[in-house]
């Protein structure tokens, strides 16, 4: 019960920091640890991107099959191992 009491106790004197103050010192910690480039890299990976991706994917796919757009794939990728 001691041990209850104690962790009471703590978060009463633990105030809660504004979340843009957290984020600030996280960033400066990321930035002195992985350097810049890596912040950035690992920060993007959040980003919830842009635009309607099933409005786009309905216009890009239009009229094709699965069988069509594998051989599409199939048919870019070989000729990109060509150029290489």
């Amino acid at each position: 019960m001691i041990y209850f009491e104690l962790i009471e106790e703590l978060a009463m004197v633990i105030e809660a920091r504004p979340l843009a103050e957290i984020t600030k010192e996280a960033l400066k910690v990321l930035y002195k640890e992985i350097g810049i480039v890596n912040t950035v890299r690992f920060l993007s990976q959040f980003t919830t991107g842009y635009g309607n991706y099933t409005r786009e994917r309905e216009q890009l796919f239009a009229g094709m099959t699965l069988d069509d757009i594998v051989a599409e794939k199939k048919r870019t990728r070989s000729e990109t191992s060509l150029r290489e």
